[in-house]
């Protein structure tokens, strides 16, 4: 199925009012959606993903933004069943983490995965209506690369990562050149507009001097 049509699919995600939402992305971005870091399944027990991190990108949030910006999205379209919150606060030296809800127990993790500083919390109450989570699983990613973000949730989350047939490959090296020469040729149009609007505003000025 062409890409373009199958990431129209993807809907918005959103909690306390901040969304993911496919058509924020560039169309470059859009596009191959399906293809490139964060396109995996979860593990079935994984039920929701959560980001809490700074509105300003400086002192140590932008890994978490650019995790929610550029991953996020793939791992919705791969996942539409859990659910994927973000919590955007005021706090700039606050911290910064994600939070992995499960509804039993993980899987063992490997001896790796414990490199970076994790906690643990069983719940009691639900958090919502439909769903109570057995486990959670939290780790602060401040002052962290978005690909280590990306590394430490997948070994959380037992992912599989997705991997592209040849044909996907070369459908998305098309999808890129088409995109290249469209805005390509948008900055040559948009160049174009600039001159007849310099050439007006001339034109208009020599006839107001006469």
């Amino acid at each position: 199925m062409n890409i373009a049509r199958r990431t129209k699919s993807l809907k918005a995600v959103s909690d306390a009012g901040c969304a993911i939402v496919a058509s924020q992305m560039t169309d470059h971005s859009t596009e191959n959606i399906r293809i490139g870091p964060g396109a995996a399944t979860l593990s079935n027990d994984v039920k929701r993903v959560h980001l809490d991190f700074a509105y300003k990108f400086n002192d140590g949030h932008l890994g978490a933004r650019k995790v929610w910006r550029k991953y996020l999205p793939r791992l919705k379209y791969y996942n539409p069943a859990v659910s994927m919150t973000v919590n955007r606060h005021t706090d700039q030296v606050g911290p910064s983490t994600l939070t992995v809800y499960y509804t039993n127990p993980p899987k063992t993790l490997s001896s790796g995965a414990s490199s970076s500083p994790s906690s643990s919390t069983r719940l009691s109450t639900k958090t919502s209506s439909h769903v109570s989570w057995d486990r959670t699983e939290t780790i602060d990613i401040k002052h962290r690369h978005e690909s280590e973000i990306l590394n430490r949730l997948i070994e959380l989350t037992n992912a599989v990562p997705y991997q592209p047939s040849a044909e996907e490959m070369a459908e998305l090296e098309e999808v890129k050149e088409d995109w290249s020469r469209s805005k390509r040729d948008s900055e040559r149009q948009a160049r174009l507009n600039e001159i007849k609007r310099q050439e007006a505003a001339l034109l208009e000025q020599a006839r107001g001097s006469t």
